[in-house]
């Protein structure tokens, strides 16, 4: 079995309110949890209106399919026009762990 999370630090564009900040946040995990078949949610900076933290994980029997998945993933919200990707972290945690 293998594990892999990934977590976006992202710079929200022209937003005022933390309500304007959800009506951005609330579809990009809706979509990653419709499309992929991940766990993701946001998971930091919830105070601040223009920054957010998605966290996501996914589980697998196959170490290259869920590079496959966290790669589709990264790019999703990556062409997200509406939100600036600042960083990516990676992990995976295999059976050897």
């Amino acid at each position: 079995m293998y594990v892999g999370t990934l977590s976006f630090d992202l710079l929200l564009g022209d937003v005022r309110s933390l309500k304007e900040k959800r009506s951005i946040v609330r579809p990009i995990v809706a979509e990653l949890y419709r499309k992929y078949a991940v766990s993701a949610a946001e998971v930091g900076n919830q105070d601040l209106h223009r920054r957010a933290e998605i966290g996501l994980a996914a589980v697998s029997g196959d170490a290259g399919h869920l590079t496959d998945v966290l790669d589709q993933c990264e790019r999703l919200v990556a062409g997200r026009p509406e939100v600036e990707l600042l960083s990516v972290r990676r992990r995976y945690h295999g059976g050897d762990d």
